[in-house]
């Protein structure tokens, strides 16, 4: 997994927390996605910042969890919704730099 990635929302997905958890749906598949406690606070961290690493960061300081742990659960997650058309990861764009 690349923490240099931005994490983009499709504009066909809402999302709505109920009782700490989070039901998304696609309004193009009109599939429904479930995220526990843990999956809700990411999903609230992509929404945010939108960084890969941002997100990373902010889950290791507020969970209890190694740093590999959480990398294999987050790409889990990651590649599940992803999988299911909710979000697109692309190549952050500050690759580049400026030479004056």
């Amino acid at each position: 997994m690349n923490l240099n990635q931005t994490i983009t929302l499709s504009p066909e997905v809402i999302s709505q927390e109920v009782s700490g958890e989070t039901v998304l749906l696609d309004l193009q598949s009109e599939n429904y996605f479930g995220l526990d406690e843990v999956g809700t606070r990411i999903w609230q961290l992509i929404q945010e910042s939108g960084q890969l690493q941002t997100v990373y960061d902010t889950l290791l300081q507020e969970y209890d969890v190694t740093p590999a742990q959480l990398q294999q659960d987050l790409e889990k997650l990651l590649q599940a919704i992803q999988a299911a058309g909710l979000v697109s990861l692309e190549a952050a764009s500050n690759e580049t730099a400026a030479n004056d």
